[in-house]
């Protein structure tokens, strides 16, 4: 855990997520050329999509060279590659350290934000995670608006259970997501920024977390928060921008570096020969590890 740990911690490079969940697991796949036709029940869809996560983490270009992590759903953290458990793999032949998304999706809207719903059998979730070698986990919650009361109750939530997870040995990632969309996103990000700070101050010494944010309307907004004693990482979510978009955005943003999921997979599909498929990854790593090391 220390070698990985110094890893993420000081390494250049950024963190894939390869977590589409039940939900947004069909989108996936369509973009992907996998339309529902090509399979008729959900294991079948999520052998697809395993063969989808497979076929890019055992890509030549994705080693743990410009990749730091990879987070991985509880469906994949399961399965194997060429005989080994997925984030062993991960580990072990690639350099990437393993990451395992925990949460169960969106609550309800209410005060202009989504928490996130019950996770029943967490604490059994992470003792299977610690057995497969995972390093850290993902959760995520929903901005809308700047609403100071919903706002306080995401990032309340995330570390109550963030605090759960480090009694596990594991490292969280705190996902509190500002839409991209909201009209009231930079006054959102004014308050998230004082709630996180906040309940940083109130972890103890030996307390690291990671933040998962999305890429500030404010240039740089986010480094107190990046320079903070409990924060390992803050890593960056794309939040629906194209790629080359959450790229430059991200590049003006010292310190933080990406943690893409839809502009990672952004331009691959199943029909592509395995030299185009890896060429084009090649290239997407490329850029997204350059917009990551400024």
């Amino acid at each position: 855990m220390s070698e990985m740990f110094e890893h993420v911690k000081n390494d250049s490079g950024f963190i894939a997520a390869l977590d589409q969940s039940g939900g947004s697991t069909p989108k996936a796949l369509a973009l992907y050329g996998v339309d529902e036709g090509q399979y008729s029940n959900e294991q079948e869809m999520y052998d697809r999509i395993h063969e989808m996560r497979t076929r890019i983490i055992k890509s030549p270009s994705f080693n743990g060279e410009r990749v730091l992590g990879a987070i991985l759903f509880e469906n994949t953290m399961d399965r194997d590659i060429d005989g080994l458990g997925s984030a062993e793999f991960l580990w072990q032949k690639k350099g990437v350290v393993p990451f395992l998304k925990c949460d169960k999706g969106l609550a309800d809207e209410s005060n202009g934000t989504q928490v996130m719903k019950p996770i029943p059998g967490l604490d059994d979730l992470l003792d299977r995670a610690v057995k497969a070698g995972v390093f850290g986990t993902k959760m995520r919650s929903v901005i809308a608006r700047a609403d100071e009361e919903g706002i306080e109750a995401v990032v309340d939530q995330q570390f109550d259970i963030g605090r759960q997870i480090l009694s596990h040995g594991l490292v969280p990632i705190i996902e509190p997501e500002a839409d991209i969309h909201s009209p009231t996103k930079a006054e959102a990000e004014e308050l998230l920024r004082a709630s996180i700070a906040r309940h940083l101050d109130q972890l103890a010494s030996d307390q690291l977390v990671m933040l998962k944010l999305s890429i500030p309307s404010v240039d740089d907004f986010y480094r107190p928060l990046i320079e903070h004693a409990n924060v390992v990482r803050v890593v960056a979510l794309s939040g629906g921008y194209p790629r080359d978009e959450a790229n430059a955005r991200l590049a003006r943003n010292h310190g933080m570096i990406a943690s893409f999921s839809r502009a990672l997979t952004e331009g691959l599909s199943a029909q592509m020969s395995d030299a185009d498929f890896d060429k084009a990854l090649d290239e997407t790593i490329d850029q997204i590890f350059a917009a990551s090391s400024t």
